[in-house]
């Protein structure tokens, strides 16, 4: 009789045609892998692998990876309900960019037709990419740094980039975020601040929301009382001199740290009970703006803007790169945080649907932004009889300034005020969870005994720097810093991170091993569309964003203020700063493995004579041919014909 390649399961057993035969009886110093949430039902000392020297099975190991670690996983707390770790990664894909950057950059190429190339990138690009994050994450239950130690060593600075970059987005993100916290307590006034001329900080130009007394040098009401009041941007010269620390904006920014540290605190019991009420309310709250918008006058005008179709944009590169752009930076991967996440999932969790699942709510939540923020354009376009055009403006200032305006005319302004500026706190606070747990959950996989039994004042700690970092971001010029934050710190260095990790995924650890781990965790392999878009599909299109991004590039500029060459060349350092860690971490690795060049390429890239890779990939990973491994199967069953 003849067997078939014998399938290994979790447990270590291995079966052909519905046999079974324990692995330990294959070979006392064979191991199942070490991927396993079911560890309760094998002991630690059992938990041995291969050995690595001269490709010789007979020798043993224990699986560590250092005295500072326990085997990886052993102790990985777990998502109480799937449920939580689906709103986690909601929360963190759906975030601020949806409400005030989709809905710009659709109307800025071409309306409806935007919509052709941007779910074209979803399809393409941004489930492909979310998928196969998760079944990472999952599969080897390790955070983006440590996991390259199981896909490929030698690129190991790739974590250290994705940690890099969430530092920095918290310096300048949170502060966004407290901007909504100021605007939220100001609006517990019956008449909000915004809406009259008849304050401090206003000036000559003021002009209060009605059309009979708009002129083309007037500025709205709402734009003074970000800049003059909120920003006081009127006291700074530039980045040179940026004024005085706002303490009012300092101590909104501390409160929203102390809400992110209460829900990270504990880890992912406490942040996955937070998101149940951060991830789910913005789209109540959404769907009630969207009400409340396509009622108003004007509000047809604005929403057949927003989807009239340009058909002629599609043919301008620039509009692909934008459509590219939104979407990888939308639903994050290269990030970490999507890796952190389902690193905490129960191993056979279906990670197809959540990827299909959250690449649909983040669209869903950028169509209704579109909604919501183009019906109150068309409104404000009617009342002022302005052209629309005239009006939109992208980044915080089409929420802070544009609807901010429109709400302070409406009847009941200050509960739409109230309802609003709480649902950008909520877009944004959960975006935040991810990005931090990504870097509380890389340093703690690293450092286990140190960091993750002293998870709180860990947390504590890393809370207080990003505070600290993001002080400068309150200052009078602030606004600066973070504008210049926005534009270096993540787009180009991200993208270029996803595309090494998609290429070193699918071309150096390979696509096949993939596909065969996804099988092990949720009982078949991706279909073959998957795996085109992993090989080729997703690659070619990070190329390209890459390229054309460079080729699209303009320096930032506020408002009149244009940056001086020596702050592009800080934000270029800053994107720089993140990249080099790659490249370093390799120089060194490379220098500190023993061996030959030849050994060290074939370890590093390859992970050959790596005691890490499971039973399952001896035969195909090198340390056994062929011939050996039907040995090993002829030792368990002796009758069989192999």
């Amino acid at each position: 009789m003849e067997y078939n390649n014998p399938v290994f399961d979790r447990t270590g057993t291995a079966s052909w045609h519905g046999q079974e035969t324990d692995m330990a009886k294959v070979s006392a110093t064979s191991s199942p892998p070490s991927h396993r949430d079911d560890r309760a039902a094998a002991p630690a000392s059992s938990q041995l692998h291969p050995a690595a020297a001269d490709g010789d099975l007979g020798k043993v190991s224990l699986a560590e990876d250092g005295p500072d670690a326990p085997a990886d996983g052993e102790d990985r707390e777990t998502w109480s309900k799937k449920v939580d770790f689906l709103l986690s990664v909601i929360g963190f894909a759906v975030d601020l960019g949806n409400v005030w950057r989709f809905p710009y950059i659709c109307h800025r190429n071409g309306g409806g037709a935007f919509l052709v190339p941007y779910f074209i990138m979803v399809i393409f690009g941004g489930i492909p990419l979310c998928y196969m994050e998760l079944s990472l994450g999952q599969y080897h239950r390790l955070g983006p740094l440590k996991i390259w130690t199981k896909i490929c060593p030698l690129f190991k600075g790739m974590g250290y980039a994705m940690i890099l970059v969430g530092m920095y987005t918290s310096f300048y993100y949170n502060t966004i975020i407290a901007w909504a916290v100021f605007y939220f307590f100001s609006s517990f006034t019956s008449e909000l601040p915004w809406r009259s001329c008849n304050n401090t900080w206003n000036t000559d130009n003021c002009t209060e929301f009605a059309v009979d007394t708009w002129r083309n040098n007037s500025v709205s009401a709402a734009t003074e009382f970000l800049v003059r009041n909120v920003y006081e941007y009127q006291n700074s010269n530039g980045l040179s001199e940026l004024g005085y620390i706002r303490w009012q904006i300092a101590l909104c920014l501390a409160l929203v740290f102390v809400i992110v540290y209460f829900s990270l605190w504990k880890g992912i019991h406490m942040s996955g009970k937070v998101v149940w009420v951060t991830a789910t309310l913005p789209y109540v709250l959404l769907l009630i703006l969207m009400v409340r918008g396509v009622t108003l006058p004007g509000a047809d005008r604005g929403i057949l803007y927003f989807l009239t179709p340009k058909w002629e944009t599609l043919a301008s590169p620039s509009v692909w790169w934008d459509a590219a752009a939104q979407v990888f930076f939308s639903l994050g991967p290269g990030f970490g945080v999507l890796i952190t996440l389902s690193s905490y999932n129960r191993f056979h969790n279906n990670t197809c649907r959540d990827a299909v699942a959250t690449s649909l709510m983040n669209c869903l939540a950028s169509l209704l932004s579109g909604f919501v923020i183009f019906s109150v354009l068309g409104y404000i376009s009617v009342t002022q009889n302005r052209e629309i055009e005239n009006i939109a403006v992208g980044g915080p200032g089409l929420l802070f300034e544009v609807y901010a305006e429109a709400i302070a005319s409406m009847e009941g302004a200050t509960g739409w005020s109230l309802i609003f500026f709480f649902m950008l706190i909520n877009l944004g606070v959960d975006s935040t969870f991810g990005g931090l747990e990504t870097v509380i959950t890389s340093l703690s996989d690293e450092y286990p005994r140190v960091l993750r039994r002293h998870r709180e004042l860990f947390v504590l700690g890393l809370v207080c720097v990003c505070y600290t970092g993001a002080l400068v971001t309150t200052t009078n010029g602030g606004v600066l810093v973070v504008h210049l934050m926005d534009t270096f710190a993540a787009n180009t260095s991200i993208t270029i991170v996803v595309l090494l990790e998609v290429t070193i995924v699918c071309w150096i650890y390979g696509t096949d091993r993939l596909s065969c781990e996804m099988q092990e965790m949720m009982g078949t392999k991706p279909a073959l569309p998957w795996r085109i878009c992993w090989t080729f599909i997703c690659p070619i299109i990070l190329a390209i964003t890459i390229v054309l991004g460079l080729v699209y590039y303009e320096s930032p500029v506020y408002g009149d203020y244009v940056y001086p060459g020596w702050a592009v060349g800080v934000g270029w350092g800053i994107t720089g700063s993140s990249l080099v860690c790659i490249p370093l971490y390799a120089m060194y690795k490379f220098i500190m493995t023993p061996g030959t060049l030849q050994q060290r390429a074939r370890h590093l890239l390859f992970m050959e004579d790596s005691e890490d890779a499971p039973m399952t990939e001896i035969a195909e990973n090198g340390r056994a041919s062929p011939m050996e491994f039907k040995g090993l199967v002829a030792q368990a069953l002796p009758n069989s014909n192999v």
